[in-house]
């Protein structure tokens, strides 16, 4: 039987006869390995084997189109596509479309040894069906392969799952933008958020406002390098998509079962606007398109109505492009420097009855909000619509923080949580120095995927509000497509699994272990991906006697984990981790993982400053922010200095108020001297002290002031130091005293400074 059965393979594989329905149940099985994890699966004991003899069968367009779309993958791991007919019943993957009511995204996916069968509730369904399908595929190369047996059941747990991108930093082509739709589809996430318009440019075509493309499109110059560095390229930039390419991307979106989002900014972020049509701001001009990163103070005069007609033009062009419900009108970041000046701004405000410019700004939301829904549509913007007044109809998009969308889903409006802190992927991924240059934070793969997107805050009926989650992708540092991939995914692939499955589901273990499967197909679609999550990675706890210790690991199969703590390079032949590493000495403990004694990634190098209060207890006065809290005191001493791009989950950041931080050494001794690091990047809105000081006290309660200090650097990180003489105690308190409000002209001007501390050092 054996023989026959390996004759029957061959014979299969060369295209010359199809064993299904006669191969033996002990066939070989693949590994069922689905991101995103499915609400349930039962594995069952044989195999359906694909060859070019299997058909598919779809009888109506849309399933036809998915089937099309299977075909394309199928031939990437073949050379052949499979015939799709209207009727079949064995040998056959089947798409049936409208048989499941349980969810509207739902399908189920039968694999037994005659066929393959996905029943989906509506088209989405079944193309999701087919998605999973395709991860059942074998990801090696062969002429006919094995689908293992299975019963999967499987419905998303949230109906919006979005990836946003923005083109007005930088542009991509329309290809890049269907493979961005290809890749997010894949993933089974459904909404693709277009942010289309920026300071430093205008994307899509308005016919009846031409200048937009000829001025507002380009832009002299863009800054090269760090913001802080105030460094220009000196090249003309720019582009724009034709209202016919927009359709183009529009109907491939909806053949993939995406959803397109515009997003057309307003009030704020509209410079690129006024350079075109000086008339729509409060100044009349001149102005020129964006071309430093960052706010601008020039925004649409609120009191002027040609702005609204010239919004309103812009939304009759845009929503015939876009079959939409939602359309994004922004609504972030709207400095009120120029409308508090503004004698047509001032002049509205007494018109309507309105208290402040806030409660302008909430004025024009709901304007273009009461014509958006005049056409049918609904409007979406970020949570700064919820100052002055939320639109009756908005939903919000909560960014900063999770906070904005509470306040949202208790006031019976939908949220979409795209918070800073997991869902921003602008933001650097690994601490490793030799990553490419990003605008800062810190979210790794293990950070997103650890995401909720319900706060424990909300009820059960203010939860329903919480429609699900996107993330967002700035682009001031990424001018290309390989690095725009590269800071996606697979930071995408994690989000796609907290929108798509059961809580309950989810375990980062199993996810990392999938993921190294997955991974294959990104390569097949050519995926510029990083590879962070199987680098060796390193964290900082405190030891059982009071100090630093470094626990190592790595996810990599087969990987042996070699590190130093000399500051050398390691080698295979450096010491073998297997118990963490003390900290005992100023220097680096540098590890790299190994893999057939060849290092695999980036290494892990951290830093250490050792001092006598490294791994003490420190009490705050105030915890910080939650957008700039590294979870617990001990990131104080724990002897890694924070960096200049704060991504390093180091620093503690406090928004308008002080920080007071004490710490307890062991006993009363000799204190040489006291320090603590802070921060100044005003571009940012994060600002130097204005004033630190320290005090110690041998019991706690009594007092006695050592050290002030009230002059800063202004940019950078900011050492402060203080050499003592004959001094003693046991407790030191440190207090840092904050800017206040942000003046006029600087970014975030009129908001709260943020003030940042980090590594309390005594000597």
């Amino acid at each position: 039987m054996k023989n026959v059965f390996r004759l029957c393979l061959l014979m299969a594989a060369a295209g010359l006869w199809s064993c299904t329905g006669s191969h033996p149940g002990n066939a070989p099985k693949g590994k069922v390995s689905i991101i995103p994890v499915p609400v349930s699966v039962s594995e069952k004991a044989d195999s359906f084997l694909l060859d070019k003899q299997t058909v598919i069968v779809a009888s109506s367009e849309a399933d036809k189109k998915t089937a099309a779309l299977f075909n394309a993958w199928l031939k990437e791991l073949t050379g052949y596509e499979l015939d799709i007919k209207s009727q079949g019943d064995k040998n056959a993957i089947v798409l049936q479309t409208g048989n499941d009511t349980t969810n509207a995204e739902g399908y189920t996916l039968e694999a037994d040894h005659n066929k393959v069968v996905i029943n989906g509730n509506n088209g989405a369904g079944t193309f999701y069906g087919v998605q999973t399908l395709i991860q059942l595929l074998p990801v090696q190369k062969a002429d006919a392969m094995y689908i293992p047996g299975v019963s999967i059941k499987d419905a998303p747990r949230f109906a919006y799952r979005g990836l946003h991108l923005d083109v007005g930093r930088h542009f991509f082509p329309v290809e890049f933008i269907k493979k961005y739709i290809d890749l997010l589809a894949m993933h089974k996430m459904n909404t693709f958020h277009w942010h289309l318009t920026e300071d430093q440019g205008w994307r899509i075509e308005i016919k009846r406002y031409p200048r937009l493309q000829e001025i507002s499109s380009k832009r002299k110059e863009t800054m090269a390098g760090k913001y802080s560095d105030n460094k220009y390229d000196g090249k003309p930039y720019g582009g724009y998509y034709t209202q016919e390419q927009v359709k183009e991307v529009v109907k491939y979106a909806a053949d993939h079962f995406v959803t397109v989002i515009p997003e057309i900014e307003m009030p704020g972020h509209s410079l690129a606007v006024l350079a075109a049509y000086p008339n729509l701001g409060c100044t009349g001009g001149p102005y020129e398109v964006g071309t430093h990163w960052g706010v601008y103070d020039d925004v649409y005069c609120a009191g002027n109505d040609s702005v609204y007609t010239f919004l309103q033009d812009v939304l009759d062009e845009v929503t015939a492009l876009f079959p939409s419900k939602y359309i994004h009108i922004g609504g972030d970041e709207c400095p009120k420097v120029r409308w508090e000046k503004c004698p047509k701004c001032q002049a509205r405000m007494k018109q309507e009855g309105l208290k402040d410019a806030h409660a302008l700004q909430s004025y024009f939301i709901q304007r273009m909000e009461k014509y958006l829904n005049g056409k049918g549509r609904q409007i979406i913007g970020w949570d700064e619509i919820l100052e002055g007044g939320l639109a009756p109809n908005a939903t919000v998009m909560s960014w900063r923080g999770i906070e904005g969308g509470i306040a949202a889903a208790k006031q019976k409006h939908n949220v979409i949580m795209t918070p800073g802190s997991h869902c921003y992927f602008d933001h650097y991924q690994s601490r490793s120095p030799n990553e490419p240059l990003a605008i800062g934070g810190f979210t790794p793969v293990s950070k997103v995927y650890s995401y909720e997107p319900i706060p424990a805050e909300l009820s059960k009926e203010e939860a329903s509000y919480i429609k699900g989650a996107q993330a967002n992708l700035w682009t001031e540092y990424i001018n290309n497509t390989d690095y725009l991939e590269y800071m996606v995914y697979p930071r995408a692939t994690a989000l796609a699994e907290v929108l798509w499955s059961p809580a309950d589901k989810r375990n980062y273990d199993n996810f990392l272990e999938r993921l190294k499967i997955h991974l294959t197909r990104l390569d097949l679609k050519k995926v510029n991906y990083a590879k962070h999550v199987f680098e060796v990675t390193g964290q900082v706890t405190e030891d059982k006697k009071g100090g630093v210790q470094v626990k190592l690991d790595s996810k990599l199969d087969g990987g042996k984990v070699f590190f130093t703590t000399d500051s050398s390079a390691p080698t295979p032949q450096s010491t073998p981790y297997t118990t963490p590493v003390q900290i005992t000495k100023t220097g680096a403990v540098r590890a790299q993982v190994f893999l057939n004694d060849k290092p695999f990634g980036n290494e892990y190098s951290q830093r250490f400053f050792f001092h006598k209060a490294l791994g003490k207890k420190v009490t705050l006065a105030a915890e910080p922010d939650k957008a700039y809290n590294p979870g617990s005191s001990f990131a104080l001493v724990n002897g890694i200095e924070g960096n200049a791009t704060f991504n390093d989950n180091q620093w503690f950041g406090y928004k308008g108020a002080n920080i007071e931080a004490i710490v307890e050494l062991d006993s009363v001794q000799d204190i040489h001297a006291v320090g603590m690091n802070s921060l100044a990047s005003k571009g940012n809105w994060i600002y130097p002290p204005k004033e630190v000081s320290f005090a110690v006290s041998d019991d706690g309660k009594t007092w006695k002031e050592v050290y002030k200090q009230n002059s800063f650097a202004q940019d950078g990180i900011i050492k402060v130091r203080g050499n003592l003489q004959q001094v003693r105690g046991r407790y030191i308190k440190m207090k840092a005293g904050n800017y206040g409000i942000i003046p006029a002209g600087g970014a975030g001007a009129g908001d709260k400074a943020w003030l940042f501390a980090d590594e309390l050092i005594v000597l």
